[in-house]
């Protein structure tokens, strides 16, 4: 299998990109640098290079205002007003390397941002009263910006009412369940009390946005440029690219902790189960990291000080090389301090991989349940996980299990992989084209599963929803074409039928180190389309199959996306597979139609999706106690309806692999993990559904 695409964009990257700016001291050069760059690469290599005119400038303004204040919640009219005059102009800046836009939207927001504290902070002050009947709308786009700052500052009185009233409802409600004897609060003192926790989440929400650091905002901007061309060019900074590897590898060099920000404060949310952090057994959740040092010991720097400090920099402290030491001083739940040295290792995130059981059937057959979350590759490790090798594993522990027909799961998965999809394709056929790929201006190129070996010839479903995106789409759409699979799911994938290369910035400019680095650009080269000629964007894949879900009346995927590229086709390519037929399809579909019909179940799902669609677009609400209080109520008589829907076991004698038990025997948190996923998987009313599906497959052949 040969992947010229791949070698031919690095060839081609470098020989085109190689700019000649010439970088100054300070960061407004490193600036104007890094846009005549990303503009240079997207209109150079992107597969729809677009012209920078006064429509590109336009459509520029339109998202970022829209993304930048889209709740309408910091900017006036008169500051719009200000920013429309910059309308017709960035092309131009894009193109020469200037922000003036920029600079005043930030001027603005900045000054919004002071403006609206003052607001909350002096409204918050006074009691609210909730007897006056009136309404506020949450949506920011039917609402409008307001037309000064008298009527802003109305709205956030309306807002902050709203979020007081959400909070003395709850209050209220937990009043009424205390006993006789219990100490009530007066209303008064429940009124305060709220008032007292949104100042509170205000003020936190506020001191993390006057944090963003301009280079955080830039990047925002930059992002919204490369919106215009697709939803899939992006513009990464090093620390984007840097969690992205991670995210797509499922290995990263740490102390296997994942962090999030806690007012001033650094809160572990969670040990990586078998990382550094996990063996040493001192690091726990709901610790704060207060500070942080490199090394260990007499050896160890001077410790920086973290309190304050933005989520991604304390990162960027704590991620290392593996074999290096890093102390942390953390206060722990109990209030005591201590310092922590972790030695960094290589951490597995082990639930980004395949993994699978056995299940019974409707007639004792035995069932594989594979499940894959995302198509990940460590191209970087020589010992790094691929999923086409691990899925392999996990058909030859199914096989030797001698399973009567298999599930395949890729509901949410989100792509990855295109070299492991193609592989991964293959193993249910003896060989033949899985996808052809399409570059700009060039004739497509077939990729081919080139092993004649069959690693799984018996029954099979896959499964999918409305996340199953990309290479999922790719290797539903290439089992479905050949017939080799029974695809079940919503009523269409994503819908993302392009694929995305990497530029390295710093690769672009030769020397220059001190406007490095720069990050990397993420930009969409080829469209894949299905070996039927058909293509999966903005369509997706529609299954043979379509079972009932919450997503069912909602517009979901790809086709929300104001610049996603169109649907197109091309030629098809000849295919067959002599492993299995599926003749007997439609009679299988008939089937489970009948039976999702009279299935109380899926009856209300369907019934769901309808109070799910009603709420969607409901975003105009009573802020008066009264008015209040009954919308909760229908809402709550409605829900407990649905409540609990999926509460019961249907899905009986779920169990590990006899081979797979010794190592989740041996971890006390993995054989949790364990227990709380074959709970789920034994109560997942599709999955009993697909079992009736595989059956009807096994029982008619």
């Amino acid at each position: 299998m040969k992947f010229r695409g791949s070698i031919f964009f690095s060839i081609l990257a470098v020989g085109l990109l190689v700019a000649a700016y010439l970088p100054q001291e300070d960061n407004s050069e490193k600036e104007a640098v890094l846009i005549r760059t990303i503009l240079n690469g997207l209109n150079q290599l992107h597969y729809k290079p677009i012209s920078v005119n006064n429509e590109f400038s336009q459509k520029v303004y339109d998202q970022y205002l829209d993304q930048m204040d889209g709740n309408r919640r910091f900017l006036t009219a008169r500051d719009v007003a200000i920013l429309d005059t910059y309308k017709n102009q960035l092309d131009d800046e894009a193109l020469g390397g200037t922000y003036e836009f920029f600079d005043q939207s930030l001027s603005l927001l900045n000054a919004g941002l002071e403006k609206t504290q003052g607001f909350y902070r002096e409204i918050l002050k006074q009691p609210f009263d909730f007897a006056v009947n009136e309404t506020i709308e949450l949506d920011g786009e039917k609402r409008g910006f307001a037309e000064n700052d008298e009527a802003l500052k109305d709205y956030w009185r309306k807002y902050l009412k709203f979020e007081t009233l959400t909070r003395v409802n709850d209050a209220l409600e937990e009043e009424k369940e205390k006993g006789e004897e219990a100490e009530k609060k007066s209303f008064d003192d429940i009124e305060k009390e709220a008032r007292e926790d949104v100042l509170e989440m205000f003020d936190r929400w506020y001191e993390r946005m006057f944090k963003i650091k301009r280079e955080d905002r830039l990047s925002f901007y930059l992002n919204t440029i490369t919106s215009i061309y697709d939803p899939h060019t992006v513009y990464l900074k090093p620390i984007d690219k840097e969690n992205f590897n991670i995210r797509f590898s499922g290995r990263l060099e740490g102390i296997g902790a994942r962090l999030q920000t806690d007012g001033d404060f650094t809160k572990v949310v969670d040990v990586v189960v078998g990382g550094p952090a996990w063996k040493g057994k001192e690091l726990q959740e709901n610790d704060l990291i207060l500070k942080v040092a490199q090394g260990k010991g007499d050896n160890k720097d001077a410790a920086i000080d973290i309190k304050g400090m933005v989520l991604d920099d304390v990162v960027q402290q704590i991620r290392g090389k593996k074999g290096t030491n890093v102390t942390l001083t953390v206060k722990k739940v109990d209030g005591t301090v201590k310092d922590i040295t972790i030695t960094r290792d290589v951490v597995i995130m082990e639930e980004r991989f395949a993994k699978s059981l056995i299940m019974e059937g409707i007639e004792g057959e035995r069932i594989g349940y594979l499940y894959l979350p995302s198509f990940y590759a460590d191209f970087e490790n020589r010992d790094g996980r691929f999923c086409a090798k691990d899925v392999a594993a996990e058909l030859e522990k199914l096989d030797e299990q001698n399973v009567d027909g298999i599930i395949f799961d890729l509901r949410n998965n989100g792509g990855g992989s295109l070299r492991d999809v193609v592989k991964m394709s293959g193993f249910f056929i003896e060989e033949g084209p899985i996808v052809q790929v399409k570059s700009r201006g060039r004739e497509p190129e077939v990729l081919m599963d080139v092993d004649d070996r069959v690693q799984y010839d018996g029954p099979l479903v896959v499964m999918v929803n409305q996340n199953s995106a990309s290479a999922s789409e790719i290797l539903a759409a290439a089992l479905q074409d050949y017939g080799r699979a029974v695809i079940v799911g919503s009523k269409s994938t994503f819908g993302k039928g392009t694929v995305q290369r990497f530029i390295d910035l710093d690769r672009t400019i030769r020397g220059f180190n001190e406007i490095k680095p720069l990050g990397e650009i993420k930009l969409t080269t080829q469209k894949f389309y299905r070996i039927n000629g058909g293509s999966t964007q903005l369509k997706g894949v529609v299954p043979d199959i379509i079972l009932p879900d919450s997503y069912q009346y909602i517009k979901t995927g790809e086709k929300q996306e104001e610049y996603a590229m169109e649907w197109t086709e091309i030629k098809p390519v000849a295919y067959s597979q002599k492993v299995t037929s599926l003749d007997n399809l439609e009679a299988v579909k008939k089937q489970s139609a009948a039976r999702v019909a009279s299935h109380f179940v899926f009856q209300k799902v369907l019934e769901n999706a309808e109070r799910f669609k009603k709420q969607r677009d409901l975003s105009s609400y009573s802020i008066s106690l009264e008015g209040y209080q009954a919308f909760e109520t229908a809402q709550e008589e409605e829900a407990a309806k649905y409540k609990d829907i999926m509460k019961d076991v249907v899905n009986r004698n779920v169990r590990n692999l006899a081979v797979d038990l010794p190592a989740l025997e041996a971890d006390e948190s993995k054989r949790e993990r364990n227990k709380n996923w074959m709970e789920s998987v034994s109560k997942d009313i599709y999955i009993k559904e697909t079992l009736s599906i595989i059956h009807d497959l096994i029982t008619a052949n």
